[in-house]
């Protein structure tokens, strides 16, 4: 059964976990630092600075084998551990393929494997563009492309894919400490605002966002359609994203030479002029991951619809067969 758009609105205080405060340490461990990326508002010509593609997802890319700091049902597993039980691999087409097991059966309340990956490089901005074929989706699945900075929310989070359950449509969010808000100006923008508040803490970790409406844009509407392209570019003048269906990858994407300025109204915008960005999101690696239940499925699951318990829908192995993430590439220009 299918969220309602009201239904994910009034699960909204619970929908930040994928950046808790606990998380912040685990956050931090990264040792690589990018050059800033200077990309601004009117420049219309990006170098392509990183591509992320096929192996290129395993071996620039570290996977986090830490207890879950959201609390989900899953075991974490490292690089090796995740190959060898073939839930990391990349496919002959160069598709890189992320899953949670569904082999296994386990006692209700159990841990259930899966994946978590985080760059090795950091970055303070630029335009980032990531082609996915298929993402996870299924009651007690909480999926996530996210990016983030050291000691949350200090260096800001930014949510660019984000959901649980069979949730309908994609959600995009931001998490700062004290000092931003939305942008009192949103005409520029084709979703909804559903908080506009950006500072989280343990109190209240909404942040601040937008819900799409196009079912094309998570889960199994998502995948239905092959996917598609999610880009965000992060510069001085704030943070703009858009979502194109596969069939509605502008040509210029595909070139490899971007021109975000003729990509049209976008998903979500978050203006400089109510936040100051080079102070609130800094040093950031873009992560992969799904947890389940947690923080946020975990209290949604009987209102999302979902037969039973939480607890008992992790133990089943039949329940994940479309928990999976099918990864074309990630482009990072500067």
């Amino acid at each position: 059964m299918l969220f309602s758009a009201a239904l994910v609105l009034s699960l909204l205080p619970l929908s930040v976990f994928a950046g808790k405060h606990q998380e912040g340490p685990l956050r931090s461990r990264h040792t690589h630092h990018a050059r800033s990326i200077q990309a601004r508002n009117n420049t219309k010509t990006y170098k392509l600075d990183d591509y992320y593609r096929g192996d290129s997802f395993l071996n620039d890319w570290d996977f986090f084998s830490g207890s879950d700091p959201t609390h989900g049902n899953v075991n974490f597993l490292s690089k090796e551990d995740a190959a060898s039980k073939k839930l990391a691999f990349v496919q002959a087409d160069g598709t890189t393929v992320l899953a949670v097991d569904d082999t296994t059966t386990l006692p209700s309340g159990g841990s259930r494997n899966s994946v978590r990956i985080s760059t090795k490089k950091k970055y303070n901005g630029g335009l980032f563009i990531a082609d996915f074929w298929a993402m996870p989706h299924g009651c007690s699945v909480w999926p996530a492309y996210w990016s983030v900075g050291p000691k949350w929310p200090d260096a800001g989070e930014i949510d660019i894919l984000e959901g649980v359950h069979e949730q309908p449509t994609n959600q995009y969010t931001l998490h700062t400490s004290d000092g931003c808000t939305l942008s009192t100006d949103n005409s520029r923008v084709s979703t909804n605002v559903i908080h506009d508040l950006c500072a989280s803490s343990g109190s209240d970790n909404r942040g601040c966002g937008f819900l799409d409406s196009d079912t094309r844009t998570y889960g199994k509407g998502f995948n239905m359609v092959a996917g598609g392209v999610y880009a965000h570019l992060w510069n001085d003048g704030g943070i703009k994203m858009w979502h194109f269906a596969r069939g509605e990858i502008p040509a210029d994407i595909t070139a490899k030479n971007p021109d975000p300025s003729t990509w049209g109204t976008p998903v979500a915008f978050w203006s400089s002029s109510a936040c100051d960005f080079a102070s609130h999101f800094y040093d950031h690696s873009l992560i992969i991951d799904t947890t389940l239940c947690g923080d946020w499925a975990g209290p949604s699951y009987t209102e999302a619809g979902c037969p039973g318990t939480c607890a008992d829908a992790v133990a089943d192995p039949a329940n994940f067969r479309w928990a999976k993430w099918k990864l074309n590439y990630i482009a990072v220009y500067q």
